[in-house]
């Protein structure tokens, strides 16, 4: 076997109207609308890339939150925001505009990145593709020293 690529993330979410706010209105992608089976409360939804990136089960608000610190499970999920610096100033532009705090910038020499926080706390990364070229040709600079990223 060999996966291709990872396909899509799937979210428990505590109020499936608010989360489709931030993920479609604020964050920009695409919902795909139609009856969920059996009516479960869900909303998936795409780029463009694929059939869909990102589907959000609604768990409602007596749910167990997300602990905070160091973890087992996920930390964060990156989306691509663009090709250019200006692309993720106007990233950030938008989601502060939207009341969205970010919580962190990094520049990780092959991408330039945003952190933002869902309304669940789930951690989002907004970044940029940079030189393509250097993890490319070699792919252990994802392993490059952190720096912070200056927009």
């Amino acid at each position: 076997m060999e996966v291709k690529w990872l396909g899509h993330v799937v979210l428990y979410v505590s109020d499936l109207d608010r989360s489709r706010r931030f993920y479609g209105d604020v964050l920009g992608l695409k919902e795909i609308r139609g009856d969920t089976p059996t009516r479960l409360p869900a909303a998936a939804f795409t780029s463009g890339r694929t059939h869909h990136e990102l589907f959000l089960i609604e768990v409602g608000p007596d749910a167990a939150p997300i602990p905070e610190g160091r973890r087992v499970g996920m930390y964060h999920f990156g989306l691509k925001v663009g090709e250019s610096d200006e692309e993720l100033r106007e990233a950030r532009d938008r989601i502060i505009e939207a009341g969205v705090r970010v919580v962190g910038a990094s520049d990780h020499t092959v991408t330039h990145s945003l952190y933002i926080l869902d309304p669940d706390g789930n951690e989002v990364e907004l970044y940029i593709d940079v030189q393509p070229e250097v993890w490319q040709d070699d792919p252990t600079a994802i392993y490059s020293p952190i720096k912070p990223l200056q927009l």
